[in-house]
């Protein structure tokens, strides 16, 4: 019956021209991989790399266009405590966050930075970026972040209103700062990803069946400009997006069963 299934399913794809709602499926996440949660690119590579949850391997993951392992990068001081998001500056460093909580009891997050002269290599030992919450900021579950003016953006993953930290790209201990807080409109707003555009202009913010553009805005104050709600047409978990382009984003699911574990793109325009 499972494999019935899957060939329904495959055969619905291939009819329907390679697309889903308005996302394009790109590839097929290799079966290695069940719990992708995020996406990234670096500089002068078209590899999309990409983590697994919580409790896999501290593994950064280079995939090529059919969705293959190409590059499978072992960080050797690090531990998947609770791997959610990607980021990469514009030396083509990628940066890991495990700040993921679902409890809500963490105390300590981390950022691991992979330089880029390593992404060729086997193994790599990271710089560890290390942030604690103010006192008057309540431990939450972080899921999505990105660098902008050498210093991340992380924000919580909320039903209503969700807070978003500020935290220097400088190796050791800080304090977060509690950047702002806001409330997107409607429901199921639950935040899973996030990414800004190379020329800063523009910022997405991932949600299973949706996402939200922000543009216009001055400076990092991020919500004082437009604010655009794009569903998809399409419910999946989806954990990952980075920016292709300064107009296509690139999304990644998780796999259940089988349903997910795609690459997709997506034409902001």
């Amino acid at each position: 019956m499972i494999y019935i299934k899957r060939l329904i399913f495959l055969l619905f794809i291939v009819s329907s021209c390679q697309s889903t709602g308005q996302l394009k499926i790109e590839a097929r996440i290799t079966e290695e991989l069940e719990e992708v949660s995020a996406a990234e690119f670096s500089k002068n590579s078209d590899l999309t790399w990409v983590i697994q949850d919580a409790g896999n391997t501290n593994n950064l993951i280079g995939l090529n266009q059919n969705g293959h392992i190409v590059r499978n990068l072992y960080i050797t001081n690090a531990k998947n405590r609770d791997w959610e998001d990607l980021t990469s500056d514009a030396h083509g460093n990628i940066y890991i966050g495990d700040f993921g909580n679902n409890n809500k009891k963490r105390k300590t997050f981390t950022i691991y930075k992979v330089n880029q002269e390593d992404l060729n290599a086997g193994t790599a030992t990271a710089e560890r970026i290390e942030f604690t919450l103010h006192k008057d900021q309540k431990s939450e579950d972080f899921e999505s972040f990105f660098i902008f003016n050498d210093s991340f953006y992380i924000f919580s993953k909320e039903h209503k209103k969700f807070v978003v930290l500020k935290v220097k790209n400088r190796t050791g201990k800080q304090v977060a700062e509690v950047h702002s807080k806001y409330n997107l409109k409607g429901k199921n707003n639950k935040i899973t990803s996030a990414d800004i555009s190379k020329d800063g202009k523009t910022i997405v913010l991932l949600n299973h069946d949706k996402l939200w553009e922000l543009s216009n805005f001055k400076g990092d104050d991020f919500f004082s400009g437009d604010i655009r709600e794009i569903e998809f047409e399409h419910n999946s978990q989806k954990e990952g997006i980075c920016f292709k382009t300064d107009s296509t984003v690139v999304i990644t699911d998780e796999r259940k069963d089988f349903e997910g574990g795609y690459i997709y793109t997506f034409n902001l325009n």
